[in-house]
């Protein structure tokens, strides 16, 4: 067998393979199909500091290759997670992660440094594709100051590993990726969904009830597939890929195309079981190749 560890700043993986937040729950909703502790990470459902109900049904729609979401980040606040979550999966032998958004950086930093005391969480991520309500609902992540200053007040109280999710719905995602890594982000991961919407046209009206909504799956894949290349020149620190990662070839693509590590999000829901075959396959395309380490293929794409 091929060395499959990687590292994402201070976090040590077995395999470069994560689960996707919101696609993969808790984590214990899979275990009756999977063997979790084959996982490289898991990264558990947005967590937001207050309750959050979500936005209004219908909030999912299948589109060609793909699909829209618009859930609205619905969950029962940290407090809940700590009380209630954290004590279920933290003897899950694999790094758990968290998930963090807000409507507001003193959400985001208050959330952060609560979860900044569980032993058991070794990193979070960071989603700035979050509405700033301070400045009008415009997504943190959308402008490279923006970016930054979310990130440098969550570093100043969060002392783990940082991972922030980029936003692809801007103009230049190397600029935010570079505002990131200088707020002081241990590592970036993208793509975040793109904004869609779908519309039944026999009524004439929007599908979901917020109108637009996030498209992922297989559609989004070479969308992100070429932001994981521009980021991975861009920055320093290491990039962890997805979009549309449905298997084994499409996660070996990223690699190659400068991610350290890749997570799969709407796979989950096709074949529960995909994770594990992912982090197989990768392990046989390394012996086929003739790699001794996986991270022989992080960047290694000719051009």
């Amino acid at each position: 067998m091929a060395d499959l560890n990687v590292n994402i700043g201070e976090l040590q993986m077995k395999n470069p393979v994560m689960t996707a937040s919101g696609t993969f729950g808790y984590g214990l909703e899979f275990a009756d199909f999977i063997e979790l502790a084959r996982i490289g990470g898991i990264i558990v459902k947005g967590t937001t500091l207050h309750k959050r109900e979500g936005n209004p049904y219908p909030r999912m729609a299948e589109t060609p290759s793909g699909m829209l979401n618009a859930v609205g980040l619905q969950n029962k606040g940290v407090h809940h997670f700590v009380e209630h979550i954290y004590p279920s999966i933290k003897d899950i032998q694999t790094n758990m992660i968290v998930n963090v958004s807000g409507s507001a950086i003193e959400d985001y930093v208050e959330t952060a440094a609560i979860i900044n005391e569980l032993d058991k969480i070794s990193a979070i991520e960071l989603n700035i594709s979050c509405p700033n309500v301070k400045q009008g609902g415009m997504a943190f992540g959308v402008t490279a100051k923006g970016a930054e200053e979310v990130v440098k007040a969550v570093r100043s109280v969060y002392k783990k590993t940082l991972i922030v999710k980029l936003s692809p719905n801007v103009t230049d995602i190397t600029e935010i990726a570079r505002a990131v890594e200088n707020g002081g982000a241990d590592s970036v991961s993208l793509i975040n969904t793109l904004l869609g919407m779908a519309i039944d046209a026999e009524h004439r009206r929007p599908i979901l009830s917020t109108v637009t909504g996030g498209l992922s799956g297989a559609a989004v894949k070479p969308i992100a597939l070429r932001m994981v290349w521009q980021v991975s020149k861009a920055v320093k620190i290491p990039v962890i890929g997805m979009g549309g990662i449905m298997n084994w070839k499409d996660a070996v693509e990223f690699m190659l195309a400068g991610a350290t590590a890749i997570q799969i999000g709407t796979a989950n829901f096709i074949d529960p079981t995909v994770t594990v075959k992912v982090a197989e396959s990768i392990d046989d395309y390394l012996n086929r190749h003739n790699y001794t380490s996986v991270k022989d293929i992080i960047g290694a794409l000719e051009v």
